[in-house]
């Protein structure tokens, strides 16, 4: 039998998810502003663009919590 769904620590985890993500983008834009001088230009576009597709992620997990407080709302 399958485990009935449990939604309601889903805006926890989600919100976990947006945090451990911005962490890694600011990580990501320190080390660029200490060592852009030192590193291929091509390495410092790549992990400028993978911090622009974590910001769609963000985006997309707090779309994901809109949608979760709206199912709490209709509970």
């Amino acid at each position: 039998m399958a485990k009935p769904d449990n939604r309601d620590d889903n805006v926890v985890h989600l919100q976990k998810a947006i945090n451990h993500t911005m962490e890694n983008m600011r990580e990501a834009e320190d080390f660029v502003k200490a060592h852009a001088g030192e590193m291929n230009p091509e390495d410092v576009a790549d992990i400028k663009a993978k911090n622009e597709r974590r910001e769609q992620a963000i985006e997309g997990f707090r779309e994901e919590i809109r949608d979760e407080a709206k199912y709490q709302a209709r509970k």
